[in-house]
């Protein structure tokens, strides 16, 4: 019965973040990517040898090309997410250099069946909203939260956002991870995570 209340409150939130997220102007938009990219690079620490998970945005979501070309054109290790399967995790394929991407469905953009897998280090989450305890508002789909329990190890999962799709509180069930940080136009919150 919990769940199921979880879930209305989160349908509903969803409505309302769609809504804000909307709302905004394209040259808003392109302004905040950049500002994001440099809060990213300023503020999150990562080794040149890690993996790094990006995404290709959708409809409204933050515009995270400007991280994703700085990352490609120092060598850093990239992956993209691939949705191979309704009820599956996520695929993160590495984007090679010059590697040309591919249609994948949603509107995304991914590399050929062909290329390497690798698990990232750090994921960089689209979202349609958070919270002041790290929670994530994602679309309901699942494909982060089956991704994440699948793996040996867990990421650094890096949330980026607009600042208007900040809410007051997100209902947080048992299968969802919360992020250990998000990134704004207005900087980047690190959040503590309780046992």
């Amino acid at each position: 019965m919990a769940d199921t209340a979880a879930e209305q409150e989160k349908a509903e939130l969803r409505r309302k973040a769609h809504a804000a997220r909307a709302a905004l102007s394209d040259d808003f938009r392109a302004d905040a990517a950049r500002a994001v990219a440099g809060h990213f690079f300023d503020t999150v620490s990562f080794a040149p040898e890690d993996v790094v998970a990006c995404y290709w945005r959708i409809r409204d979501e933050l515009d995270c090309t400007p991280i994703l070309v700085r990352l490609m054109d120092s060598g850093q290790a990239v992956v993209l997410p691939v949705v191979v399967g309704s009820e599956g995790p996520l695929e993160m394929r590495v984007w090679e250099a010059d590697a040309p991407l591919y249609e994948a469905g949603f509107g995304t953009m991914a590399p050929a069946d062909h290329a390497p897998r690798a698990v990232p280090d750090l994921v960089l989450m689209p979202l349609l909203g958070f919270d002041h305890r790290g929670t994530r508002l994602g679309y309901g789909g699942g494909y982060y939260d089956r991704t994440l329990a699948a793996l040996d190890r867990k990421p650094l999962l890096v949330g980026l956002a607009f600042a208007a799709q900040e809410l007051s509180h997100v209902p947080r069930q048992e299968h969802d991870l919360p992020l250990d940080a998000v990134v704004t136009e207005t900087g980047v919150r690190f959040f503590e995570q309780s046992a």
